[in-house]
Order: structure tokens, then C-alpha cells, then sequence
């Protein structure tokens, strides 16, 4: 068993399979699944395991080039915009209905046990050199 870092296998997994420019998107519990990518559920019941958790324990792991995030964000959860514009290089904010059309290009989705609105971000990768 992993001592540290991500202990679900099947994150661990799909995270170690992620390559440049690739999009992982973390949601909230509330929001649509687009069918193709490769699904990651953690949500074991609301709030937990908190989207803000989830984020930090991906930024540990992963390269991040940039984020896009709903522009609806910023006044329907505050507390999530300040986390992401604090956290993501880069960050992009974009009609919630285009964050949603872009998630069927994710390569990956990681969905949160998070219930409050508009928790949702989608990740670029970069590169570590």
C-alpha cells in the first residue's frame, strides 16, 4: 500500500496516464457526467470529500498550465473562486453551458462529494520540465 499522496488506486492510476495538454475535470457532485471520459467517483456523501480537498491533493500530483472555471462562479460561490484564482495559473472563466460542452473533451473526471453550486474546474496539465 502507498505510504503517501493518492491512495485510490483508481486516481492514481488515471492521473499516472494523463499526459501534456490532456483536461481533468473536477466537479461537484451536482454536476452532468459527459459520456467518454475515463470517470473517478470520490463522492462518498455531500461535502465530502470537499471539492477544495480534491483540488489541493490533484495540484500535489499533477502539473497544472491553467484552469477554466464558470464565470457564474464568482457570485454564486465565492469561497470556490477565491480557491481557484488563488491555486491555477492561468485560470480562464467562461459561460457555465461552455464548461460543461468542454468537459466532453476531459480526459479524465474526477467528481467530488462537494454541494455547493458551480464547484467545478477543468484542469490543463503541463509538462514537469
Amino acid at each position: 500500500m502507498k505510504r503517501s499522496g493518492i491512495l485510490n488506486r483508481h486516481l492514481a492510476g488515471a492521473l499516472a496516464e494523463l499526459g501534456h495538454g490532456d483536461t481533468v475535470l473536477v466537479c461537484d457532485a451536482g454536476m452532468p457526467i459527459p459520456a467518454g471520459p475515463r470517470v473517478v467517483d470520490l463522492a462518498f456523501r455531500a461535502g465530502v470529500p470537499s471539492f477544495a480537498e480534491v483540488l489541493d491533493g490533484l495540484l500535489d500530483e499533477l502539473v497544472v498550465e491553467g484552469g477554466t472555471a464558470a464565470d457564474e462562479v464568482r457570485e454564486a460561490n465565492p469561497e470556490v473562486a477565491r480557491l481557484l484564482l488563488e491555486s491555477l495559473p492561468a485560470l480562464e472563466f467562461v459561460a457555465h453551458e461552455e464548461v460543461k460542452r468542454r468537459s466532453a473533451a476531459a480526459r479524465l473526471v474526477v467528481r467530488t462529494g462537494e454541494a455547493r453550486p458551480y464547484a467545478n474546474v477543468l484542469l490543463r496539465c503541463g509538462v514537469f520540465f
